[in-house]
């Protein structure tokens, strides 16, 4: 039904629906990319429970040479580096005596 030209409120209409489908837009928007607090969310396993620290070294490059000497030997490592002047060398749990074994011949460079 066409809106009367001589209507007072026919200036609202246009601005009503725009708000209108912006609110219900931002509704819509929250329910789907929400926090979604309540709900249950898969739990994240610590970083120890996946990875093994096997050494801990002093400076980062002695880290990234001890696992070039890792990576040789066919084992996938990583560095993680949680203070200044320290960093760890860490393996997936299955590589961890074996890498332990490596890194006590390890003498690190210069």
């Amino acid at each position: 039904m066409p809106i009367g030209a001589g209507s007072h409120l026919h200036y609202l209409v246009g601005p009503a629906i725009a708000f209108a489908v912006l609110a219900l837009l931002a509704l819509f928007m929250r329910w789907t990319f929400g926090t979604g607090y309540g709900r249950q969310r898969p739990r994240e396993a610590p970083p120890d429970e996946l990875l093994t620290r096997v050494a801990t070294l002093s400076r980062r490059e002695s880290a990234l040479a001890l696992r070039a000497v890792l990576s040789d030997a066919g084992i996938r490592s990583t560095v993680r580096c949680p203070a200044v002047h320290r960093a760890d060398v860490l393996v997936f749990p299955e590589d961890a005596d074996r890498a332990r074994a490596l890194a006590a011949t390890f003498s690190p460079p210069a």
